[in-house]
C-alpha cells in the first residue's frame, strides 16, 4: 500500500496538482469517479452487469482504478491507514450484520 502512495504522490507531485488535491476536492473527486463507475452499469439487468465486453471492462478497471487513487490520496492526507481503516471497518461490520441475523439478506443493520 505504501508503494502504491508513493507512485500516486510521484504523479501529482511532478505535475504540481498537490494545490488542488484539497480534502474537499479529493472527496467530490471520488464521488464524481464513482458515478462514471455505476454509469457502465447503468440501463444494463443484473445478468447483463457480469457480461462485459472489453471495452467495458476495461472502462471498469480505469473507473475503479480513479476511485481508489483518490481515496489514498485522501486517506494520506490525514495519516489514515488504509489497511488498518479496513480492518476496523469490518469488524465493526461484523457487529452491526452478525452472521446468523444476515446470511442471505439484503437489509441494513437498523432493519434486522
Amino acid at each position: 500500500m505504501k508503494k502504491l502512495i508513493k507512485l500516486i504522490k510521484e504523479f501529482v507531485d511532478e505535475r504540481d496538482w498537490n494545490q488542488f488535491h484539497s480534502p474537499k476536492n479529493l472527496a467530490m473527486s471520488i464521488n464524481i469517479e464513482a458515478a462514471e463507475l455505476s454509469e457502465i452499469f447503468q440501463w444494463r439487468t443484473e445478468k447483463e452487469s457480469y457480461d462485459l465486453d472489453e471495452v467495458k471492462r476495461s472502462e471498469l478497471e480505469h473507473e475503479i482504478a480513479d476511485v481508489l487513487i483518490y481515496s489514498l490520496e485522501l486517506a494520506d492526507k490525514f495519516d489514515i491507514d488504509v489497511t488498518e481503516a479496513i480492518k476496523k471497518k469490518i469488524e465493526i461490520n461484523k457487529h452491526k450484520y452478525p452472521v446468523d441475523k444476515c446470511k442471505r439478506s439484503s437489509r441494513k443493520y437498523t432493519e434486522i
